[in-house]
């Protein structure tokens, strides 16, 4: 929640930063803008103040111009006179469309009185003493006049109509040129003047602009800029902890802080190498909790995390800084301990980690004895790879599980050859899956009160080509560890089902067809798909079939998802079983008759039940347990008439065991069913008990 708010804050820390980041921007693009226009403007007056000062230059011109010419064409020769005047003519009208443009430009109206006195543009114009309006339109007049008088009197005929004035009102003399060039001098000095403020006062605006603008600068700087530096530095700082957090979670255990699987996997050679440089041994010691399961099971997987926890802390105080210690997942923990010295050392130290890690752990007020087994391999004695080690490691484990629980083991060459040996059983599965060598047995079911046949058990059986007959205790737990119990469940599933099939075409009677199923079956993703196209392929309903599955299978389906997978299949008329009741850790909350048919009680209680009153009473309350939830219930393993009325006189009526029949291949199945189902007898033992 914390981190929730955090991260909102900074969120609008920065929406607010761009914000003024783009407000700031668009007020200097707005100063930029005002700048470039008074420039602008400030260049176009500049252009036109030039433009009027040339006029202004080039009128002062004009005005002596015209005087002297018209002094010239007055002293001229008769032959020369027509070209002075012509030269008088066009000066004048270039003076008089110079002085239009003049005016024009300085867009000169009417007068005013104000005007009139005071020391403008206008002043010069139509005030005193200057009257420069005057004066030009005087010039031009009389320069007019005089080349009319002199045309006149020369009889050109250049103009169109004679001049008819006196010969006074036709004079051109200096007065009025040097009053115009007086005139036009002081108007281009206004000019200049006024240009030249214009020119100041623009340059003062651009001043202020341009500090403006780096005031804005600077104030972005220090309240956009520097605020945002500071969040790119947080957050580079938080994107530098999150990697280094990533790197960590990487090489690390998230519930333990121990180093993981990957670490290991990337390290173990380089340790190995080390410890060839250096002529050292290297131990591996690979632990695992005798009792977790149960722990979890029993009190919770909060307590089974407690137990990790603790039992990693214990490993980590117990070894040196140079070893390590990590967890390759749920309760399998490793640890690697460099310069392990001889065989005593590493086994006064593995004996004080063990004593260690086995101290009772107390939870919320519980007492926690979880346990732990552990195997040890020795490079270079054992192997020399991590891969081999590691396997080595794990069949010590094995071994010292074997002897009980609690304690460790050294890899042995017994072990070595019982490697190979797995080793090669395990090439032998795959070519016994791959040739379908696996074969079904079925042993039958029945009931003690009427002799009836209430289903029939299919047991996976392999007859090895050279080894004969290989026991399923023996093959069973290393397909399991292989990951070949899939492939071998569905061989057994196919053919179970074929068989069964052929049974009930031929209308013999076998109640159901129980199959066992792991939970790795189970997990696989078309295993429904696969059991109903059986099902279908073969013509046998699902009402025939029941599944039986184990305490473990129901403890885990809420992490794995095979509670909704059993549901669907339950939904569409097979049956399911709870195999081995009784040994495992389930809860009463799973024994519920809208998920199980039938409880099958584990062949230990069942042995000398007769004679053992503790297994008696155990039986007598699962049996009560399922009669009360109406769940049918079997017991498996009944050997003898002793332990059959037993069970009868207890109210378990349905039995599987050696007393009935031994598992049988299907053509004897096939045979033994066919007898039983035309004369559906009886059985003696059955009579004598009731009697």
């Amino acid at each position: 929640m914390a981190m929730a708010e955090k991260r909102s804050g900074s969120d609008k820390l920065i929406l607010s930063i761009k914000g003024a980041y783009w407000a700031a921007l668009l007020i200097i693009a707005a100063m930029s803008l005002a700048t470039y226009l008074l420039l602008q403007n400030m260049m176009a007056e500049h252009q036109r103040d030039e433009s009027l000062l040339t006029l202004v230059g080039a009128q002062k011109t004009l005005s002596q111009r015209i005087v002297f010419l018209a002094n010239a064409a007055k002293l001229a020769a008769p032959d020369n006179k027509r070209s002075m005047l012509a030269s008088l003519e066009a000066a004048t009208d270039q003076f008089e469309q110079n002085y239009d443009a003049i005016l024009g430009r300085l867009n000169i109206g009417v007068p005013t009185t104000e005007a009139a006195t005071s020391g403008s543009t206008e002043n010069i114009l139509f005030a005193r003493p200057y009257h420069l309006d005057f004066f030009a339109t005087s010039l031009i007049a009389n320069s007019r006049r005089f080349v009319s008088s002199l045309e006149t009197q020369m009889g050109l005929g250049f103009s169109s109509i004679g001049y008819q004035g006196g010969e006074e009102r036709a004079s051109l003399d200096e007065t009025v040129a040097t009053a115009t060039l007086t005139g036009f001098t002081l108007l281009g000095d206004k000019l200049s003047a006024s240009s030249q403020a214009m020119l100041d006062k623009a340059m003062h605006v651009h001043q202020m602009l341009f500090l403006a603008t780096i005031g804005v600068i600077c104030l972005i700087g220090i309240f956009i800029f520097r605020p945002m530096t500071e969040v790119i530095r947080r957050r580079t700082r938080e994107l530098i902890d999150a990697r280094n957090s990533m790197e960590f979670i990487a090489i690390h255990d998230g519930l333990t802080g121990l180093h993981n699987r990957a670490f290991m996997r990337d390290h173990f050679d380089q340790l190995i190498k080390l410890a060839h440089r250096r002529g050292e041994r290297l131990a591996v010691i690979q632990i695992d909790l005798d009792r977790f399961k149960q722990i979890n099971d029993t009190l919770g997987h909060a307590a089974g995390d407690h137990v990790l926890v603790t039992t990693a802390e214990r490993m980590r105080t117990s070894c040196r800084a140079s070893d390590i210690c990590a967890r390759f997942g749920g309760d399998e923990f490793v640890m690697v301990l460099s310069a392990a010295g001889s065989s005593k050392d590493i086994d006064g130290l593995a004996r004080r980690i063990l004593d260690k890690i086995n101290e009772p752990i107390v939870y919320e007020g519980a007492t926690i004895f979880s346990g732990a087994s552990a195997g040890i391999a020795v490079y270079p004695i054992d192997a020399e790879n991590a891969a081999d080690l590691m396997i080595h490691a794990d069949l010590a484990l094995y071994a010292a599980k074997k002897q009980g629980g609690s304690s460790f083991s050294f890899f042995s060459d017994e072990l070595r050859q019982e490697l190979e040996h797995r080793k090669q059983l395990e090439r032998d599965i795959t070519k016994a899956i791959a040739d379908d060598d696996f074969n079904v047995y079925f042993q039958p079911q029945m009931s003690l009160t009427n002799g009836a046949i209430t289903g029939v058990e299919a047991l996976v059986r392999w007859k090895h080509a050279e080894r004969g007959a290989i026991s399923p205790g023996e093959f069973i737990p290393v397909a399991e560890k292989a990951g070949d119990m899939p492939a071998i469940g569905r061989i057994v599933v196919r053919k179970a089902i074929k068989e069964a099939a052929s049974w009930h075409r031929a209308g013999i009677e076998f109640g159901r067809l129980a199959i066992n199923v792991s939970g790795t079956e189970l997990r696989e993703p078309d295993f429904t798909k696969f059991l109903f196209d059986t099902l279908e392929r073969a013509g046998l309903p699902t009402e025939k079939l029941s599944l039986e599955i184990v305490e473990s299978v129901i403890l885990d389906d809420e992490k794995t998802g095979i509670a909704s997978k059993l549901r669907m299949i339950r939904a569409a008329g097979v049956h399911l079983e709870l195999d081995d009741f009784g040994t495992g850790y389930a809860s009463l909350s799973h024994v519920n008759p809208n998920e199980i048919d039938r409880l099958k009680i584990d062949r230990r209680f069942v042995q000398n039940i007769n004679l053992n009153g503790d297994n008696s009473k155990i039986v007598r309350a699962i049996t009560e347990l399922a009669r009360g939830l109406g769940i049918s219930i079997i017991a498996e393993g009944a050997e003898t008439e002793e332990e059959l009325s037993s069970l009868l006189s207890i109210g378990c009526d349905q039995v599987q065991g050696y007393s009935i029949a031994f598992p049988m291949p299907d053509a004897q199945a096939r045979e033994w069913l066919e007898s039983r189902s035309i004369r559906k007898p009886v059985l003696k033992l059955v009579e004598s008990a009731a009697g």
